[in-house]
């Protein structure tokens, strides 16, 4: 397997469509943001006790109770919500939410893998982050000690899913932990103690080492041997193929790395951050928003708009890290602009009242047709995000 430094850059090859700015001013993004806050007015009743499954179902999200992997995306919503107008009905919604994981995790109610992060980065450490409670800052840290015990010293990865006995799971890290990983880092910061911080470190690194490959693509998950250390194979669970590059686990890279090199100032992280966002860029058709896999640039397959907000947050916040000097850091921000451009003239909900998600057009599995063509819980969350990160200096909860 490559090291960082060996990964080529394909560099940007249509930088022409990212020179310029789209018509993208600070009220357009009040104006795009207000819908958000508007469905989540329409969703807060139904969405107080339960949470939105995690992708819709005829463009509807159904009631379920803390148990998705998903359910911090809700919450995460209303702290934003929160946190933009300062209105006291999203708080209170989301201080029940954290008694909520405060039980979840608890009674250990379906917390068997590496989702933690997402889980309880947006609920907890987002909760105290914004109010100072300390009962959020213990439920976040309880979340990040059960997430250590995930971690094989030996192959320096934190298993994704399942039991750590589970042979078909043994040994598997996927793309997504990259967006788990800040839990461990915040854990450090607050307690002091850097094992939290050393492992989601390795982890990233090793992610860098094996997940990403030699073009800049990213398998989805990838195998290691428990036991020896040893690189075995990667291959995809919700892409196209085990060799072609899932969006959304390309997303996932290009947000998750510039957060890793926020926490420990590694700079191969921003450098590869680039080369990922180089490669997802270049495979973008004309509307700016990605096909499911990158694998498709034209054609009738689905977009998935959910891929989309997640790398307009990645190309913001790896934006930023970026010196004045660096030749291509306007084009990165253009793309993002391009990209929020995009979906908030034609890929949310505005014009079906029916339905309760913000963006429609995202895929959630497209291998067992789950979530295809329709909202992802995920996606608003993220699509919000970018748009109070283009309103000012967000301080993250990440």
């Amino acid at each position: 397997m490559q090291e960082t430094e060996q990964i080529i850059d394909e560099s940007l090859l249509r930088k022409e469509r990212f020179s310029t700015r789209p018509p993208v001013d600070r009220a357009f993004i009040e104006k795009a943001l207000d819908y958000v806050l508007f469905k989540i007015d329409q969703n807060l009743e139904a969405f107080t006790s339960k949470f939105p499954s995690a992708s819709s179902q005829n463009s509807v999200y159904q009631p379920v109770d803390n148990v998705e992997w998903t359910t911090g995306f809700w919450t995460g919503m209303l702290w934003l919500a929160y946190e933009h107008t300062g209105e006291e009905k999203y708080r209170r919604v989301a201080e029940k939410h954290v008694m909520s994981f405060q039980d979840r995790i608890k009674n250990r109610i379906v917390v068997n893998h590496h989702d933690l992060g997402f889980l309880y980065t947006l609920s907890s450490v987002s909760a105290y982050k914004l109010t100072g409670e300390n009962r959020a800052k213990e439920v976040a840290l309880e979340a990040a000690e059960l997430l250590l015990t995930r971690y094989f010293e030996k192959a320096g990865i934190i298993q994704a899913w399942g039991e750590l006995a589970d042979p078909k799971q043994r040994g598997r890290m996927i793309i997504d932990c990259m967006m788990n990983l800040p839990l461990l880092y915040w854990a450090s910061e607050v307690t002091g103690d850097q094992t939290y911080h050393q492992i989601a470190y390795q982890h990233a690194k090793q992610s860098a080492k094996y997940i990403v490959r030699l073009d800049s693509s990213t398998y989805h998950t990838f195998y290691m041997d428990p036991e020896t250390g040893k690189p075995l194979y990667g291959n995809t669970h919700q892409g196209y193929s085990d060799e072609s590059c899932w969006a959304r686990g390309q997303a996932w890279g290009m947000y998750g790395f510039p957060l890793s090199y926020h926490y420990t100032g590694d700079e191969k992280f921003i450098e590869l951050s680039k080369k990922l966002a180089n490669y997802f860029l270049n495979r973008l058709p004309e509307d700016h928003v990605c096909y499911w896999d990158l694998i498709f640039t034209q054609g009738e397959e689905e977009k998935d708009s959910s891929a989309a907000a997640i790398a307009v947050c990645g190309l913001l916040e790896m934006s930023k890290r970026l010196p004045l000097t660096d030749g291509v850091k306007g084009y990165y921000e253009n793309s993002a602009l391009h990209i929020v451009h995009s979906l908030a003239e034609h890929y949310t909900t505005k014009d079906e009242p029916h339905a309760n998600g913000v963006l429609k057009h995202a895929v959630y599995h497209k291998p067992r047709n789950t979530g295809v063509n329709e909202s992802c819980i995920w996606g608003d969350y993220y699509y919000m995000e970018a748009l109070v990160r283009l309103l000012k200096d967000w301080k993250m909860y990440w």
